[in-house]
């Protein structure tokens, strides 16, 4: 028996992945402080699939106990999703996120290095494209983050890059997000933010069950459709899926690559907002605010890449979308609590 170690396995992404990876027939362990997550999102992912999963309860800047785990468990591979993720907050505490984002995988590649385990999938972000202003993005874009978030996940890819071309034992996907969004269908798991959100689809909903009073949607004068942002939107359940995905590629030797994952689709932030109160039924009141400084107009991904090498490609709608995401919300209006 082997595992798959999930860094960072009980927040947002990393549950829904540990969920796919149960019902493909792998063993998990998660590792995670619990800084930004709840292990409740591992009790039900455990409900949700009859299956146990090896909860630790660790920090990856803590190398004794990374080092604890591989020496008691025979781990093929990693799932690195443990990080900091707020651009706002990082700004102000850039030091926090490089020690966090960077040293931390530094630390993590470390250890695997020392136990033979050269198999790594990556949590990037499409913020390493910046500013870019031609999507669709590919993966050929030229990268060039402009906050400390995405300066961190950038600098993270450049590490591994160069970790793999000095020792070709090592297999490493870096899997770039777009806009994950939506819940996993049962309404068990779904995305449960500290504080004030930083994403669209928490907004919406915490509105849309009475937590806030209305949404702020930022710009309405961007040369697009209806004068709000276009960005791509991606499913949980399908994010998850390309980390499934990404892992059996890694199986295959590939060496270093980078993918894309998102719907290649733009949708408009009033796109998102206008369908999810059709669907669900429900009232979202909104008003306009400016532009917040380095949005772009249009930001949507080229997926082909990941189409044609992993054999993934994203298969829920906008409907799915908003209808899992107020079905977790509702289910769980003080989310994990």
């Amino acid at each position: 028996m082997s595992y798959v170690l999930l860094t960072g396995g009980a927040g947002y992404i990393g549950s829904h992945t540990a969920l796919a990876l149960l019902r493909a027939g792998e063993q998990v362990i998660s590792f995670d402080n619990y800084s930004n997550s709840s292990p409740e999102s591992l009790k039900r992912v455990e409900q949700l699939t009859g299956k146990s999963i090896i909860k630790i309860e660790g920090d990856v800047l803590d190398v004794e106990a990374l080092a604890a785990v591989f020496a008691q468990y025979p781990v093929k591979a990693v799932v690195h999703f443990a990080g900091l993720k707020a651009v706002g907050e990082s700004t102000q505490k850039p030091l926090w996120y490089y020690e966090t984002n960077v040293g931390g995988t530094i630390k993590l590649c470390q250890v695997m290095a020392k136990f033979g385990v050269k198999n790594l999938v990556f949590s990037s972000s499409a913020t390493v494209y910046g500013d870019a202003q031609n999507s669709p993005l590919p993966e050929t874009t030229p990268t060039v983050a402009m906050n400390p978030y995405g300066q961190s996940k950038l600098m993270t890819e450049w590490v591994l890059q160069d970790l793999q071309h000095s020792d070709n034992s090592w297999n490493i996907a870096v899997l770039r997000y777009f806009n994950p969004v939506g819940a996993d269908e049962s309404g068990r798991i779904g995305e449960d933010p500290n504080g004030i959100p930083n994403n669209l689809m928490p907004f919406i909903t915490q509105v849309a069950v009475g937590k806030r009073a209305e949404l702020q949607i930022f710009g309405n004068d961007y040369p697009t459709v209806d004068g709000t942002g276009v960005r791509d939107y991606i499913h949980v359940t399908d994010l998850a899926a390309g980390h499934v995905a990404a892992l059996q590629h890694l199986f295959t030797d590939p060496g270093f690559d980078s993918f894309n994952l998102g719907s290649g689709e733009g949708l408009s932030v009033l796109d998102i907002v206008t369908r999810f109160a059709a669907v669900n039924q429900v009232e979202v009141p909104y008003q306009f605010a400016a532009r917040r400084p380095g949005d772009v107009a249009r930001y949507f991904a080229d997926p082909s890449k990941a189409k044609t090498l992993l054999n993934w490609q994203t298969e829920k709608t906008l409907d799915d979308i908003v209808r899992d995401s107020w079905n977790w919300q509702k289910n769980n209006p003080n989310g994990y609590n």
